[in-house]
């Protein structure tokens, strides 16, 4: 069985992945803010999922950041940077990838600080 430890490296692996599309896609004009957007969100969605697996924390499937937070919250966990602005990214989950719904354009500067910022402490708290 794998250990915490595993899984949660596991998953900010896969945040990485995210991060180098966002990275790439966040370089053209020609891409939509969703597709952007969505990248950025997953990848963080990721690094809160890596951090709640590390501490054993169990969560549902879900791509809700505030639900996510939530449990930080509840389980006495440190708050990740930017957790206050989070909820921005969390639009870009699902529904604006089939555009169903209108948005407000999405500030590509602000989600890669908030995507490198998180990004970095989940390395940090992985390697206490």
């Amino acid at each position: 069985m794998k250990q915490p430890i595993d899984l949660a490296r596991r998953f900010l692996a896969l945040a990485d992945q995210d991060i180098k599309t966002f990275e790439v896609l966040i370089e053209s004009d020609e891409i939509a803010d969703s597709q952007i957007g969505f990248h950025a969100q997953q990848a963080v969605e990721k690094c809160l999922k890596a951090i709640l697996t590390l501490k054993e924390v169990e969560f549902r499937k879900t791509h809700d950041l505030d639900e996510l937070l939530t449990l930080f919250e509840t389980n006495s966990l440190g708050m990740p940077p930017h957790s206050d602005d989070l909820d921005e990214l969390n639009p870009y989950a699902v529904a604006l990838r089939y555009d169903l719904f209108d948005t407000e354009i999405l500030d590509k500067e602000f989600a890669k600080k908030i995507v490198e910022k998180v990004r970095s402490w989940t390395e940090e708290m992985l390697r206490e």
